[in-house]
């Protein structure tokens, strides 16, 4: 591989990453001009993808545009244990049928993203329903318990008397030994896997073969851009939501927020990013187009190039038709809110008690209908508020 190409490939691979363990041993990995083996792993516990989980899947379509072996590795078996990372308690087990459902879910959704000739789907049960009890006893024996506990969340949970149950130490070591299974060159993962993924290096080592290389993704943050996007938050934005729907709550998202989705979802280059990011700054491009283009291109990947621009038009219209402003507020509540609590939490109402007066003064309009009910609970969506004659405000409710 000649430097030029070297450096192309490191500028692609490093876009967006937070940490590459290390750098040193892929670029001799790189050198070679052998495409590479790239794992990143995916547990079904849930049956829908979210725009935070692309972030990998993103990842791995770089790797994939520069020529090198995709492997999209479902975790039917490492499901049914569950991920501890991060958590402060036990997960809840899944039974083999929840976890199979879901991951026929995800087959379905990531070729929206990934090259199906070009990607290899592989089921971490393939080879760990083959191990004898033997055979789990010598693996944990590559491990020590004092070690295991250095993890963030194991010695919390060890410090302040929260149960560890012993088949979640289990779940670094099947992590690991996948990458062993797989012959993974290069492991993606969210920085909260980093000591899964470092398990799959001292398991290649402990094996004879080769460690991988780690590369580390940052966690997405979701609609309110401040925690990580979550189903269970309701801040997320799903792969199979209506376009819409889709476009809608990535205009919700704040203008600094856009360019950390600009540099994780997008396939704008860097360049380009950087250019919008200056006229933005500049004045001579507003945000809510830059904001725009973002939103039909994320739309059209998951919907097509037609459904993009409906959805930009159909924003547009609703925007044109009530006279709102180009830079209206936004805000972010969970769905079921009431609209009392909106109006004073956001601050546009001086209190519950200015905002009750304002509905009852028929000067509140959800969507351009009058709103007298100030106890009015908002369905998830996303909704146009007038209050008064000149104050508006983009309500998101997930």
């Amino acid at each position: 591989m000649t430097d030029m190409e070297l450096a192309r490939q490191l500028e692609q691979i490093r876009r967006g990453s937070v940490e590459i363990i290390n750098e040193e041993e892929l670029v001799a990995k790189l050198r070679r001009g052998v495409p590479l083996r790239i794992k990143a792993g995916f547990d079904p516990t849930a049956p829908d993808l979210h725009l935070g989980h692309t972030v990998l899947i993103q990842k791995l379509k770089h790797f994939q545009e520069l020529g090198h072996q995709v492997i999209f590795l479902i975790g039917d078996f490492t499901g049914m244990i569950g991920d501890p990372s991060g958590k402060s308690e036990t997960r809840k087990k899944l039974t083999r049928e929840e976890v199979l459902r879901n991951a026929e879910t995800y087959k379905k959704q990531i070729f929206k993203i990934l090259d199906q000739d070009r990607t290899e789907i592989a089921f971490n049960s393939t080879w760990m329903d083959t191990f004898s009890a033997a055979e789990f006893i010598e693996l944990c024996s590559r491990y020590t318990v004092a070690r295991m506990l250095e993890r963030d969340d194991f010695e919390k949970r060890f410090k302040g008397n929260q149960p560890i149950s012993i088949h979640e130490f289990l779940y670094p070591l099947v992590q690991g030994y996948d990458s062993v299974a797989l012959k993974a060159d290069v492991e993606l993962g969210g920085t909260d896997q980093k000591f899964n993924l470092l398990m799959g290096r001292h398991l290649q080592r402990e094996h004879g073969q080769a460690s991988q290389i780690v590369l580390t993704m940052p966690i997405l943050e979701g609609l309110d851009g401040v925690q990580k996007m979550s189903k269970s938050l309701g801040n997320y934005i799903g792969i199979d939501e209506a376009p819409g729907d889709m476009f809608g709550k990535l205009m919700s998202i704040s203008d600094e927020l856009m360019w950390r989705y600009y540099e994780l979802l997008s396939d704008s280059s860097l360049e380009r990013i950087g250019t919008l990011r200056e006229q933005v700054q500049s004045g001579a491009l507003h945000p809510k187009v830059a904001k725009e283009d973002l939103a039909q291109e994320i739309t059209t990947r998951f919907h097509g190039a037609e459904a993009g621009v409906a959805a930009r038009e159909a924003f547009n219209s609703v925007f044109a038709k009530q006279g709102i402003p180009e830079d209206i507020e936004v805000f972010s509540v969970q769905a079921g809110a009431l609209l009392v609590d909106v109006l004073s939490d956001s601050g546009v109402c001086s209190s519950k008690g200015d905002a009750r007066r304002m509905c009852k003064q028929n000067a509140v309009t959800i969507d351009g209908r009058k709103e007298e009910d100030a106890a009015f609970a908002f369905a998830p969506g996303e909704y146009v508020l007038k209050i008064g004659k000149k104050r508006f405000l983009k309500l998101v409710a997930a």
